[in-house]
């Protein structure tokens, strides 16, 4: 029984492993030409910079116990010294605080040094690369995927470890029920509305003026900023969230000049000069967002898999992404959630 995973973030890449540990025959796509989907780690020099997720927490157990099998090195999200707030007319206060990520951790080597590990450790004749899936065809012999470039793969069962508003851009003969095309539209894909923006420097100046690095801003355009420097050495940063809607940050020079005079204005003259400004939009991100992706979040979506995408085909079409997660549904810990929920329902016995 072979399954074809569609999808190669950390739920793919987690299920990947966990079948290939167990001596089973799968495939695992992804369309982009790197492996780890919404996990993207930025490299200047010695330095490593999450342009996606970047934090897990304690009360996450299986994000803990896959870095620790995997050697993986955690540490503590730097968060001394004072915290700084930016009021609606660009005045910026310092005070003392509980800083909104203190007591999560980061990844030595960024986040991709983890799906990096899953990925190499899966054999080159089982992996593909810039295979985005187009269409799925139910047969009496099996499933068919067929790939934008034409191939066609066989499968005897097929994950799709996407966002379900993306997957539901593929194209299902025989159709999927419409009730199953309407919940797969209806659920937010997490991040995928946001972008960040990095500031690389050579020192972390901040720190050696008792700040913590962290912020918050009713200016803009970040509205929310912390430390985002390795656990040791440099190159040193700062990274934000941008709270600027997806369709008034297109022009990315202009907000370019907007982030770094924001960046003086919190932390000193020496901010607005970084050595490198890196900005990642996921709203833009093809592989990531759709059109729907672009209306703003604002809490956290109820995820988990529903009723009317379960049972497809006999069961032999499933969902493992993040976004069908109850418990840790968008989160990383989510990614692996669903990689081993949806692990039982491959067994070849079924």
């Amino acid at each position: 029984m072979t399954t074809l995973i569609i999808g190669g973030g950390l739920a793919g890449l987690a299920l990947a492993e966990m079948l290939q540990s167990q001596g089973r025959e799968f495939m695992l796509l992804e369309a982009r030409d790197r492996f780890g989907g919404r996990i993207k780690t930025e490299y200047h020099g010695d330095g490593y910079f999450d342009l996606g997720p970047a934090w897990f927490w304690p009360e996450q157990p299986r994000i803990a116990k896959l870095t620790d099998r995997l050697k993986l090195e955690k540490f503590d999200q730097y968060d001394q010294g004072a915290l700084s707030f930016e009021d609606e007319n660009g005045g910026v206060q310092r005070g003392r605080g509980f800083a909104s990520m203190q007591g999560s951790w980061r990844l030595k080597g960024g986040l991709a040094a983890l799906t990096d590990a899953l990925a190499n450790a899966l054999p080159d004749a089982r992996k593909r690369l810039n295979a985005m899936v187009v269409a799925l065809d139910r047969t009496n012999d099996g499933l068919i995927a067929t790939l934008e470039n034409g191939d066609r793969l066989t499968a005897d069962r097929v994950v799709i470890a996407l966002p379900p508003r993306l997957a539901a851009n593929i194209k299902f003969t025989p159709d999927l029920p419409p009730a199953t095309i309407e919940s797969m539209k209806g659920i937010a894909t997490w991040m995928a509305g946001q972008a960040k923006a990095i500031a690389i420097y050579d020192t972390p100046f901040w720190r050696d003026e008792g700040l913590s690095g962290d912020a918050q801003s009713r200016h803009g355009p970040m509205v929310e900023v912390h430390d985002a420097s390795p656990m040791d050495g440099g190159p040193y940063a700062l990274f934000g969230f941008i709270g600027v809607p997806p369709q008034g940050r297109a022009n990315e020079q202009l907000l370019r000049t907007h982030l770094l005079a924001q960046l003086g204005r919190l932390f000193g003259a020496k901010a607005a000069k970084p050595r490198k400004l890196v900005i990642k939009d996921w709203a833009f991100d093809p592989y990531t967002a759709t059109q729907a992706d672009q209306a703003p979040l604002y809490a956290h979506p109820t995820y988990g898999l529903q009723k009317s995408m379960t049972g497809l085909w006999e069961n032999r079409l499933l969902f493992g992404g993040t976004e069908v997660a109850l418990r840790f549904g968008g989160y990383i810990e989510g990614a692996l959630e669903a990689a081993e929920n949806v692990l039982p329902h491959l067994s070849d016995s079924e």
